[in-house]
């Protein structure tokens, strides 16, 4: 933002896709649709639907996705089979059994699940998976007295009034990867981010113990949706070196290259060629990280969200 006021922005850079409209606001990003559609090395269908819608307003393309990000469910599979849960819940109902469960099983102390109350992606989330466009009146409004939303926070706030998480921020768990060892809670909802910090975090004897899923919908049949997370590669609209910086931007989308950022710093390759990967194939965790991320939506594309 500094270097857009003073008039010193770089031909290219890495930025949060939910930045994109507050930058499309100020006139500070290139159009890269022309560009996308003459490109013989990536188009749309290179990534997954929901990441790239990230990237459009008002019908141009102004990113290009890098990485990806989400939210997903973490669980513990000891636990909920000791409940008495032998396959991961598919529906909000079977959801709240499954929290249910764990809490008869576990006694007053523990619970089903973790929702940090000073966090707004739980609820957000709820939210979109009951179909709620989040804001109304041309965008200017939320949307959240509205009945889809209120469907959603009604079922949310329930969890709390019935004990099946813990009425608390995440401030107030010292520390979550010890917590969610020790079995204070069976589950909660997080990012791909965590994965390592799981596998660096938590004891050996648990490393069998946990493990990832999409998050359950409102309805059978249905897949819940997610968040539509991650970062972009934008041109500036000042570089007098479009040309070039879009000929690395094509170089960096490419799926051998996605693949080798993967293996450098454990961000999720945007390109969908990238997965085909067997260290992204072939493990359970990150291929429910994949599952997620086909069902995945953009939160409202305004410059005041972010």
């Amino acid at each position: 933002m500094t270097a857009h006021v003073g008039r010193s922005t770089p031909d290219l850079a890495q930025l949060g896709n939910t930045w994109i409209a507050e930058f499309v606001a100020l006139g500070a990003l290139a159009p890269l649709g022309p560009r996308v559609r003459s490109s013989a090395a990536l188009d749309s269908s290179s990534f997954f639907p929901g990441i790239w819608d990230t990237n459009v307003l008002d019908g141009q393309v102004w990113g290009i996705p890098w990485y990806v990000d989400t939210r997903l469910l973490f669980y513990r599979s000891d636990l909920l089979k000791k409940a008495g849960v032998d396959s991961m819940p598919q529906t909000w109902d079977e959801w709240r059994a499954a929290m249910e469960a764990v809490k008869k099983d576990g006694g007053p102390d523990h619970y089903g699940v973790f929702f940090p109350i000073n966090e707004w992606a739980q609820p957000i989330t709820f939210g979109l998976q009951m179909g709620s466009p989040l804001l109304a009146e041309r965008d200017t409004r939320g949307a959240f007295s509205e009945p889809a939303f209120r469907r959603a926070f009604e079922w949310y706030v329930g969890i709390f009034r019935d004990g099946l998480s813990p009425p608390v921020t995440n401030n107030e768990i010292a520390n979550v990867y010890q917590e969610f060892g020790r079995g204070t809670f069976a589950m909660f909802i997080t990012g791909p981010w965590n994965l390592g910090e799981f596998r660096d975090r938590l004891p050996p004897e648990l490393q069998d113990s946990w493990s990832t899923a999409p998050l359950p919908g409102p309805e059978a049949g249905v897949p819940g949706v997610s968040l539509a997370g991650g970062s972009s590669l934008v041109l500036f609209r000042g570089s007098k070196r479009g040309d070039l910086a879009w000929t690395l931007v094509e170089y960096l989308a490419r799926p051998d290259v996605q693949t080798r950022f993967w293996k450098l710093c454990g961000d999720l390759p945007a390109n969908v060629e990238a997965w085909s990967d067997s260290g992204l194939a072939n493990d359970p965790r990150i291929a429910a990280c994949h599952s997620q991320l086909e069902h995945v939506v953009p939160t409202p594309k305004i410059p005041e969200w972010e």
